[in-house]
């Protein structure tokens, strides 16, 4: 008698050994995670590359705010891979308690000339350290909390911000902050 696994047997244990345990609980977590981090990362980028589209600047990022007002560009979208900044930690050494309780509050700063505004030097040369010329700063608040800055860029020109590019990022920033996806991050 032949205890060996017919070709149709083997294909069968393949395929069961090569899926997950739907009843392993830490296989089911980690499924969830990842999908749901697909997700949220579908959802910000193409939140983004619209953004750009819409407010026709040179980049527009997502910076996540994860410790004591420090935080990582999370998501962008770039006209020019010369402006890309993704990943940065962005030392904003400017960036601090008093800022950060302006945007919790709901602060949305425009600048639209880096070089004639009345910035503090330190982030005057931050802003051109990564070829910022003027830029339009949105606060991400999520739960009540300061979780993010949704800020569009344009890194050659100057560029004076309307009520309507306001309205748009603003807009764009309240979406993300009740989008599931990044709730489901504060928990």
């Amino acid at each position: 008698m032949n205890s060996s696994p017919t070709p149709n047997e083997f294909n069968n244990i393949e395929d069961r050994e090569n899926q997950p345990d739907s009843g392993d609980p830490g296989l089911q977590r980690f499924a969830l995670r990842l999908k749901n981090s697909m997700g949220r990362d579908i959802l910000v980028q193409t939140e983004l590359d619209k953004l750009r589209t819409q407010l026709q600047c040179d980049r527009v990022i997502l910076y996540y705010l994860y410790y004591q007002w420090k935080g990582q560009v999370t998501f962008e979208s770039s006209s020019q891979p010369i402006f890309s900044i993704y990943g940065s930690t962005g030392a904003d050494d400017c960036f601090n308690q008093e800022y950060a309780q302006l945007y919790q509050q709901g602060r949305i700063r425009a600048i639209s000339d880096i070089e004639t505004a009345a910035i503090h030097p330190c982030h005057q040369n931050f802003l051109r350290s990564i070829y910022v010329r003027a830029n339009l700063v949105v606060p991400v608040i999520v739960d009540n909390e300061l979780w993010g800055l949704l800020i569009a860029h344009h890194c050659r020109f100057p560029h004076l911000w309307s009520a309507s590019e306001f309205e748009l990022l603003k807009t764009a920033a309240e979406t993300l902050s009740t989008a599931p996806e990044i709730l489901d991050l504060k928990r």
